[in-house]
């Protein structure tokens, strides 16, 4: 199909390719002088397959018990791979038109690309299995048509975060702990080329004159790039991933992260129309609480959500999403959230959720939620219920308003209800932390009090932090007349009743 395949035996000269190293026995092995104990006696091409999933090799005897860095290397892949990878991918280039290629399907294109691969690999003699035939044939598909070698770790569903630093070096956190992987690009233009992919499908661009970008991947996963110059060892890109299977309320119950009464009463806060701030940390779950929140607005609501990048996964059939956008080469054409949250206020909204609030956009946010638009919500950073108003009080105050502090705090009352203070613990379990409520000013002070708390008893012989969920001793929280409102107030009472009889300490 496409004219230049005929070429490869003339255009494209064989490159030599090393033969596999004999394994020296045993005995004669000696460990490298930097100490990495994935690279002894790697193979070239391995029997095992070259895209197997990544594991953790063999830990050389050391001192310390403990690792300061967890690694999950594949010591299966070496230079020599990547050497015949290269010389393939440089035949494959000259041998294809892309210009066709682009005009098939996804499908199409494969199966076009594993051809000429496979003539490619015939032509110049190279010795291979079927199966390290197959994983090189997938690697140079998905270098050609997908994210090259991030699409393995995009592939699984235990992974959290995805971390490259340059085109060497890649983490991914797995169950709150961060890991270093053997993934590798082939260079920093390879990385950038790819990160451009992304974030051209949102119609964004990354380059010297734009070197930062957020974005998102098809599956919502949030996506972060910073290029060189600001970046100096290379393009830099983190990936928050968002599991395939939505997280609710109730698996997060069952994963330990709140307590049933706790759930209880965030399922009592999302239906009664309570203005919620969620609180927290980065990858504290902020996002994450707030769609579960979210299952529990009527589906005959209108909701508008304002992101940067748009991530919140909403299930309800009215949801209008707007996403901010950057300015163009000229400097021309940004919307700001501020843009956006004010614009919600022309668009018959009955809840506002904006996805993060970092900036004057609060001060919109907050008047929304205190003319006629109950239960809207959003996130922001902060490590406890107190910072995150004092930040909101600094966001205000940073847009530019000469109000007194007395009046933005009055504001703050009038309009937040509820904040969820969300925490991720050094054992990298995340957890609701506080439930608390904002109860009013006494004097310049705005007053809060805690409905629901988690406590740290200890900590368990793997590690692990032992804890429990407990109620304050409230009967009656603040919100309760709006919880009757909606038929919510005897749920409510049983789940604070409960919560506070509640003294055995639970094991994370």
């Amino acid at each position: 199909m496409f004219g230049k395949r005929p070429t490869i035996g003339t255009e494209v000269r064989p490159a030599p390719v090393p033969p596999p190293p004999v394994a020296p026995p045993p005995a004669a092995s000696v460990p490298p002088a930097n100490g990495k104990a994935g690279d002894v006696g790697l193979a070239p091409l391995p029997s095992d397959g070259l895209g197997a999933p990544i594991t953790s090799p063999p830990l050389a005897p050391t001192r310390s018990p403990k690792q300061a860095v967890p690694s999950a290397r594949d010591s299966r892949r070496s230079e020599s791979y990547y050497e015949v990878k290269g010389a393939i991918f440089s035949a494959l280039i000259e041998a294809i038109d892309l210009s066709q290629l682009a005009r098939l399907d996804a499908e199409s294109a494969r199966e076009e690309i594993r051809d000429i691969v496979n003539e490619i690999i015939s032509i110049k003699s190279i010795v291979m299995s079927i199966a390290e035939q197959e994983e090189l044939l997938d690697d140079i598909c998905n270098d050609v048509l997908g994210y090259g070698p991030l699409e393995p770790l995009l592939a699984r569903d235990d992974i959290a975060d995805i971390m490259v630093n340059g085109a060497s070096t890649v983490y991914i956190e797995v169950a709150g702990k961060i890991q270093q992987t053997n993934i590798r690009f082939r260079d920093n233009q390879q990385l950038l080329n790819i990160c451009q992919r992304i974030v051209n499908q949102i119609g964004r661009r990354v380059d010297e004159a734009s070197p930062i970008c957020d974005a998102r991947l098809p599956d919502g996963s949030r996506v972060n790039v910073i290029a060189p110059p600001l970046a100096i060892d290379g393009p830099s890109l983190t990936i928050r991933k968002f599991k395939k299977d939505k997280l609710t309320l109730d698996q997060l119950v069952k994963f330990g992260s709140v307590s049933p009464e706790g759930g209880e009463i965030l399922r009592v806060i999302g239906h009664c129309r309570a203005n919620v701030l969620i609180s927290g940390g980065t990858g504290s779950g902020k996002t994450t609480l707030l769609n579960c929140l979210t299952r529990y607005i009527e589906e005959e609501e209108r909701i508008i959500t304002c992101e940067d990048a748009a991530e919140l996964q909403l299930q309800q059939p009215h949801v209008v999403r707007l996403e901010t956008r950057p300015p163009n080469l000229e400097g021309e054409g940004q919307v700001t959230m501020r843009d956006l949250v004010k614009n919600c206020l022309r668009m018959r909204p009955e809840r506002i959720i904006v996805g993060e609030v970092r900036g004057p956009e609060a001060f919109d946010l907050l008047q929304a939620m205190n003319t006629g638009h109950d239960g809207s919500m959003g996130t922001l950073h902060a490590n406890t219920p107190r910072e995150a108003l004092s930040r909101i009080e600094s966001m205000i105050t940073m847009g530019g308003y000469t109000l007194p502090s007395k009046t933005i705090r009055e504001m703050i009352c009038a309009s937040v209800d509820v904040i969820v203070q969300a925490s991720r613990l050094r054992d990298g379990s995340r957890r609701v932390t506080h439930i608390t409520e904002v109860m009013g000013m006494e004097g310049d002070v705005i007053i809060t009090q805690d409905l629901f708390v988690y406590e740290m008893l200890g900590e368990d012989a793997n590690g692990k932090l032992i804890g429990r969920h407990r109620s304050t001793g409230i009967g009656r929280p603040r919100f309760w007349d709006r919880a009757r409102y909606y038929g919510d107030e005897q749920r409510l009472a049983a789940a604070l009743d409960a919560a506070e009889v509640q003294n055995e300490p639970t094991r994370n």
